[in-house]
């Protein structure tokens, strides 16, 4: 009887990603255990900031007190997966963990401070990948929250968990805070333990907020915030907007100023912000550009002032300045829209909660379309832009 290849390869490659489960498992109760966090932390006390490794002595400890302990339990679990199941491809899996192991016991007895991918020193050029653990991704678990950032290759375990970002002690500034999605994300962001800012045109709605610090700030006077964002880990730009059916030049320029241009000055001063070792790790900018990208909104000028920001961004995100998150909204109620079907408590909750999955384009809404729409709109678009386009020198 042939061998079956497909089924063969599949359970090749899901004993390769049971590894990664079982090691990042292992990983988070190293976090929860104070019995394994004490072997665990001498796998932290080895690294300086910039990843350089502290002592050859100290990195020796790191390898048999965490590396060679967590490849063993990973070797041992899929060879009894092994055993149990009878599976051929399972045995790549093996393979894998034993090469962890072999690794890491090589570090240890050859007295070689050689490090794995994830610990190499130097400064972070990358931004922090969204589907594998790169070295700006696992930086953030050492130096940004150790009880976060869990994952080592692949980054399930902290989708599921909530960890791909930690919003904990971050300095996050939100836009249109005194909106009904602006007050409901910046209670959402206290609750998360987050340091807000809010940023509005009508300061004086928000007085009785001492959790918030409040910053007034107005169109067309976008440089006088700097100073501001400089201290910001993560910029939300949501304010916007809607004129309703008017189409006249005043209607015109205002829903383009407000939508589209106050928040490209925004952004750029943004970028100008990311300076610094840390800067690729810790920065980000969410932009709230709304489901009218692909879909009617009931109001043109809405619709083409939001679109045009969501094609720039899109344009932007190519040069990889910092993570940018695109923030794709249904109808929501607000005194934007006092039919919207959902709550802003809710929406806000929703973005949050996909955030801290690293979800780079958050889409809440209640159109089914906009799921498939949305995805191949933004696909084509960002390779048409990366075909046609280029960064400035």
């Amino acid at each position: 009887m042939g061998v079956d290849w497909l089924a063969w390869a599949i359970t090749a490659l899901g004993s390769v990603l049971l590894v990664e489960i079982v090691r990042d498992s292992y990983h988070v109760l190293c976090h929860q255990i104070p019995a394994l966090a004490r072997w665990h932390n001498r796998h932290h006390a080895a690294y300086r900031r910039d990843l350089s490794i502290v002592s050859i002595a100290a990195f020796r400890q790191s390898q048999l007190y965490h590396d060679m302990t967590e490849s063993a339990i990973l070797l041992a679990v899929i060879l009894a997966v092994a055993a149990v199941t009878g599976w051929t491809g399972v045995w790549v899996g093996v393979v894998y963990a034993g090469a962890f192991l072999a690794g890491a016991t090589r570090r240890y007895l050859w007295v070689t401070g050689d490090t794995d991918y994830n610990h190499q020193p130097g400064p972070l050029v990358e931004l922090p990948s969204a589907w594998r653990v790169n070295r700006t991704y696992h930086w953030r678990h050492h130096f940004d929250n150790v009880n976060a950032y869990y994952s080592g290759v692949v980054p399930l375990v902290d989708k599921v968990l909530g960890t791909a970002l930690s919003l904990k002690g971050k300095k996050v500034g939100v836009t249109g805070a005194a909106g009904a999605l602006g007050q409901a994300l910046c209670r959402e962001l206290v609750k998360s333990g987050a340091h807000v800012t809010a940023l509005t045109t009508h300061p004086q709605c928000l007085q009785d907020h001492p959790e918030m610090t409040i910053v007034g700030w107005q169109i067309h006077r976008e440089s006088e915030l700097l100073p501001v964002l400089e201290k910001l880990d993560i910029l939300i730009i949501n304010h916007g907007l809607n004129v309703y059916g008017r189409r006249d030049f005043a209607a015109i320029e205002t829903s383009l100023q407000v939508n589209t241009l106050s928040v490209l000055r925004l952004m750029e001063l943004f970028f100008s912000t990311v300076t610094g070792p840390d800067a690729k790790a810790t920065k980000e900018l969410w932009i709230n550009t709304s489901e009218a990208e692909v879909s009617p909104a009931l109001s043109p000028l809405y619709e083409l002032s939001k679109r045009l920001l969501g094609n720039l961004v899109t344009l932007k995100r190519l040069d990889n300045v910092c993570v940018i998150r695109k923030i794709v909204l249904g109808p929501f109620k607000s005194p934007l829209n006092p039919y919207g079907v959902m709550s802003p408590q809710f929406v806000a909750k929703a973005i949050l909660f996909l955030a801290k999955r690293d979800f780079r384009d958050i889409v809440v809404t209640v159109n089914p379309f906009t799921y498939i729409l949305y995805p191949l709109k933004e696909g084509l678009t960002w390779f048409y832009y990366w075909l046609f386009s280029r960064a400035s020198c």
